[in-house]
């Protein structure tokens, strides 16, 4: 019987705007272009999702976590991923309505949160709780680092010249979830969030649901 492979999780911090997919020269972080190379396997090849919109302007400013699986000394092979990406988010009418014409780029208005996303799993690895781990992990961290995702959020606000007063993060996590994932997604706590509606993304309904985690101060 073949043994179980070693299962190890490596994080990806910001890594800023020089990114390339993982098939084309780049100088992409290690850890980033392992969570490319999940993300490539899952939504482009697997989920027929288009490979030009895989990488986008939120990946210059969020954390990754990689899953890397090796059942031998040195040959680790990365094997799932997830993403956290801090406040704040585009206004969310311009999923369900993409003809609306929005003033401004980003969400301002309501309270801000951190949105997980690009959680993917190789095909072979499904079944052993890692999307699960993957969540768990990325929220543990989060409730440790406020503080950074506050001013990931706050350089935002510079950039785009916004002068309202900044709100802190208080815990609230968004998903846009498959419609097939939903009840894992609430076996971890969300709730969905039925104002929201539902949309199509690359072919694939989502549910929007949320969660609120106890930020450390």
């Amino acid at each position: 019987m073949a043994s179980k492979p070693t299962l190890t999780t490596a994080i990806q911090p910001p890594p800023g705007p020089e990114l390339s997919l993982p098939d084309q020269p780049n100088s992409n972080p290690p850890v980033f272009q392992d969570a490319m190379a999940v993300r490539m396997r899952v939504f482009v090849d697997e989920q027929g999702c288009s490979a030009d919109a895989e990488i986008d302007e939120d990946d210059a400013r969020s954390w990754q976590w990689v899953i890397s699986a090796s059942a031998a000394p040195d040959t680790s092979i990365p094997v799932a991923v997830i993403r956290l990406v801090p406040p704040p988010h585009p206004p969310h009418e311009l999923l369900t309505h993409p003809d609306v014409t929005s003033k401004l780029p980003f969400d301002w208005a309501h309270e801000p949160c951190v949105k997980l996303t690009r959680v993917a799993v190789l095909p072979q690895y499904r079944g052993l709780g890692l999307g699960r781990r993957l969540v768990e992990t990325a929220l543990e961290w989060a409730v440790q680092h406020a503080a950074e995702i506050e001013e990931a959020a706050a350089r935002v606000a510079t950039r785009f010249h916004w002068t309202g007063q900044p709100v802190p993060w208080q815990g609230l996590v968004l998903v846009h979830a498959q419609v097939e994932v939903e009840k894992m997604y609430k076996g971890l706590g969300f709730q969905t969030d039925e104002s929201l509606g539902r949309w199509d993304e690359e072919g694939i309904e989502h549910v929007g649901m949320f969660r609120r985690v106890e930020v450390a101060r």
